[in-house]
């Protein structure tokens, strides 16, 4: 493969868990953010992830120092100047993706493939930044990223042959299932996931279930690996939120209206487990409880 080195912009929780992936995998990462603090907590978490893998012997001592010598952090967006492969991973804010594109382009190689991990917002729309659109595509990974077998390739108007040939090769390379999608609002899966993640707030609201009812539900009845208040508490009720918006503005249909609840939840700052609270509360020990909060 001739993509060595990969530029991953937003070292949250999406970026840090591309980041240890591809590091795994042999590759080079540098990742970006504005902020010293949120690096080392990125590169914390990573550690600690990689020790629990040597612990369960999945990984030598010496192998998990070899993965944390490929990554290295940055503050200064310049730095991906000589990346064959740029990764945005920020807020689901297409603003700020805006800027963050105008940026790359001023220091990435010419050559190099630029590729948003966005989860609904156009990548047409994000491409035409570019005065090469066609080195832009979509890779949306599917968190926790170093877990998940899928990625979702997305296509724009502009996509260049090349460019999905290059994200393609990357998936593959990290161990991925690739699948190709158009640029229509939530590509493939949030597209069918997000109305069900909806409709589990509104069983909340009503009182239809209590929340761990409603995720025993579907994890015992529709046997996913854990249902939908869980998923959206460790992807982030704000992150869930921003997608359901663009959704319903796209598209105009009402089942992507987000429910009223995930809204004050935001307001709450009930974020899910970044936050310690979300339709559950993060103990220390490891262990959650319900919100009561939201059954009152």
């Amino acid at each position: 493969m001739k993509i060595k080195k990969i530029f991953v912009v937003g070292a949250g929780f999406m970026g840090s868990g591309i980041v240890e992936n591809a590091a795994v995998k042999g590759l080079e990462v540098v990742s970006y953010d504005i902020s010293d603090a949120q690096l080392e907590k990125s590169r914390a978490g990573i550690i600690k992830n990689l020790e629990k893998s040597v612990a369960k012997g999945k990984m030598s001592e010496a192998d998990k120092d070899a993965v944390m010598s490929r990554i290295s952090g940055t503050t200064d967006i310049a730095d991906c100047a000589d990346a064959d492969i740029i990764i945005e991973a920020v807020a689901e804010n297409k603003d700020i993706k805006t800027e963050i594109m105008k940026n790359l382009e001023k220091h990435a190689k010419e050559d190099a493939v630029i590729a948003s991990n966005t989860s609904s917002i156009s990548i047409t729309a994000l491409g035409n930044m570019f005065k090469n659109p066609g080195r832009f595509v979509g890779m949306h990974f599917f968190s926790p990223v170093p877990k998940m077998p899928l990625m979702e390739i997305v296509v724009g108007y502009q996509t260049s042959d090349e460019a999905l040939a290059n994200a393609k090769e990357l998936g593959e390379f990290m161990g991925k299932s690739c699948i190709i999608a158009h640029d229509e609002p939530g590509f493939i899966v949030n597209r069918m996931l997000i109305p069900m993640l909806n409709e589990a707030c509104v069983l909340v609201e009503r009182k239809v279930g209590t929340i761990e009812e409603i995720d025993e539900g579907v994890r015992l009845g529709l046997h996913h690996p854990m249902g939908p208040l869980e998923l959206m508490d460790m992807i982030g009720i704000d992150v869930e939120l921003a997608v359901m918006e663009v959704l319903h503005e796209e598209i105009g249909d009402p089942k992507y209206r987000p429910a009223v609840s995930l809204r004050r939840m935001v307001d709450s700052g009930f974020l899910g487990r970044k936050a310690g609270i979300g339709f559950y509360i993060y103990h220390e020990d490891g262990t959650k409880t319900p919100n009561t909060m939201l059954l009152r």
